[in-house]
């Protein structure tokens, strides 16, 4: 697969990278919206920063947040598109495990890179009907602090970050492309998918040292 670039690691750093819109989204009130990524954020960055604690431990932190903050099967299918429908049943539960392995290791891997990481809450407003745009500033010694805009909306009545865009750039729709791509050059192929994911997962592992 593509190395991912700065927007990627960007998002990595705020430990949720490949988002996409829920389904079902509901309307969301802003200051419930804010709330949410507050806590989030919080959450992440202690997990980011509990350096006397193992690798493995601060991962598994990790992906409870994730796992509560987004639909992960919802999410998934989103980012797969029309390649969903031709994966066979058996592909597409792997391709949601491995979907899941990603997004949590991205952040793990990255841990000592994002040491000392720190975030702040700027404005929130009603991006549409049915979700809320929260501004967050992401800081991090001795690098230049960037923006991430997180999406969030009601999906079966509790909040979920249904997009997160930093410079501009929504990463569900580069991850969208960025997949679509490898399936294409390959024939039409969700195993080659699956192949890439699983190799990707590998070299994240041993960044990690896991």
């Amino acid at each position: 697969m593509q190395t991912l670039d700065r927007r990627s690691l960007l998002i990595a750093a705020a430990g949720l990278a490949l988002m996409g819109r829920a389904a079902h989204a509901q309307q969301i009130d802003p200051a419930r919206a804010t709330a949410f990524i507050q806590q989030t954020g919080e959450e992440l960055v202690a997990a980011i920063n509990a350096v006397g604690a193992p690798v493995a431990q601060r991962r598994e932190r990790v992906a409870a947040v994730l796992r509560r903050a987004v639909d992960v099967e919802g999410v998934g299918r989103f980012i797969l598109g029309r390649f969903w429908r031709t994966a066979s049943a058996e592909q597409q539960a792997e391709y949601l495990k491995l979907f899941e392995e990603i997004l949590i290791r991205n952040l793990s891997a990255r841990f000592g890179e994002y040491q000392g990481v720190r975030f702040s809450l700027g404005r929130s407003q009603a991006r549409t009907e049915e979700d809320v745009l929260v501004n967050t500033v992401v800081e991090r010694p001795g690098t230049a602090a960037f923006g991430l805009d997180w999406r969030v909306a009601e999906v079966g009545g509790v909040p979920r970050v249904v997009d997160v865009i930093a410079e501009g750039t929504s990463l569900r729709l580069t991850t969208r492309s960025e997949y679509s791509s490898v399936i294409s050059r390959n024939g039409g192929n969700v195993g080659s998918l699956l192949t890439a994911m699983r190799q990707q997962i590998q070299q994240l592992a041993a960044r990690e040292g896991g």
